[in-house]
């Protein structure tokens, strides 16, 4: 189990490790992977935490893109969150998708790095035009679970709480995590990893609220595939991709406070853990 400090975090991934959903392209994303770099910077200042996600990526890419920049940062923590943008393709191989991620896993863990990861909730929960493809999200989810089991990668099993549902975790797309939704996948991740001061705090449920009526449901439905689902689908029939032209956002190794761009204070290079023992 994880043990130590940690103070070279690197997140791999695609838009939900980018940040979308918490903050936006102009203020800037914060995201999961912002916040659990807050959480471990609270508990050493002395963190460096670099992000190489790019939106719409497929596990595949997400491995072939970002994980020889990882191993090249000598990372003591990464995370590695992918394969949502696979489950929505028409043509989905449960088995494929897990190889790449249990690929990274490998590479990652043979390099001497603590790797932890995700499970994905019951997306017919969230949205239910998308039951579908539940099927798929359990398949991938027990295949994660068996490929960190393997390889010591922890796992954040945020797919068994109820809270993971709640729509008010999720942002108006349903496939993006809300402020509090990254807020409370960071928690798990911090508890998985068993940073101080973090319980199970994440899975307690939200205040209830009403529920919306039938016909409103069928409103709310309807708007989705219109503002959401139909330029998704769009997007993919014409073979592009919301990630088309963009970078990772954070590339290199930083302090927390220091914003990619600035060359004097991102030459400064992080110690591993076990060169500040």
């Amino acid at each position: 189990m994880p043990s130590g400090e940690y103070v070279r975090y690197v997140a791999l991934g695609d838009s939900q490790t980018e940040g979308l959903g918490d903050g936006d392209d102009t203020t800037g994303l914060r995201g999961f992977a912002d916040r659990l770099a807050e959480h471990l910077a609270a508990a050493d200042p002395g963190l460096h935490y670099a992000n190489l996600a790019v939106r719409g990526r497929v596990a595949a890419q997400v491995r072939a893109e970002q994980l020889g920049p990882a191993l090249a940062l000598r990372p003591d923590l990464a995370t590695v969150v992918a394969g949502v943008n696979d489950l929505l393709r028409p043509r989905f191989d449960a088995s494929e998708v897990a190889g790449h991620l249990e690929e990274m896993f490998a590479a990652l863990t043979g390099a001497g790095t603590q790797v932890v990861t995700l499970t994905f909730p019951d997306v017919g929960k969230i949205a239910p035009l998308a039951r579908p493809v539940r099927s798929r999200v359990f398949d991938l989810n027990a295949r994660i679970r068996e490929a960190a089991s393997r390889h010591g990668v922890v796992v954040a099993d945020t797919a068994r709480h109820a809270v993971s549902t709640d729509p008010r975790l999720w942002t108006a797309d349903r496939l993006h995590a809300s402020p509090l939704g990254h807020e409370r996948i960071a928690a798990a991740l911090a508890q998985a990893i068993r940073l101080p001061g973090f319980d199970d705090a994440w899975t307690y449920p939200l205040p209830p609220r009403s529920a919306p009526g039938r016909l409103q449901a069928t409103g709310h439905e309807l708007l989705w595939v219109a503002t959401f689902l139909g330029p998704w689908l769009g997007r993919r029939l014409r073979g592009r991709s919301s990630g088309d032209g963009r970078t990772a956002k954070r590339p290199r190794l930083l302090p927390l406070g220091v914003v990619p761009g600035s060359p004097a204070k991102e030459n400064r290079a992080a110690p591993r853990a076990a060169d500040t023992a």
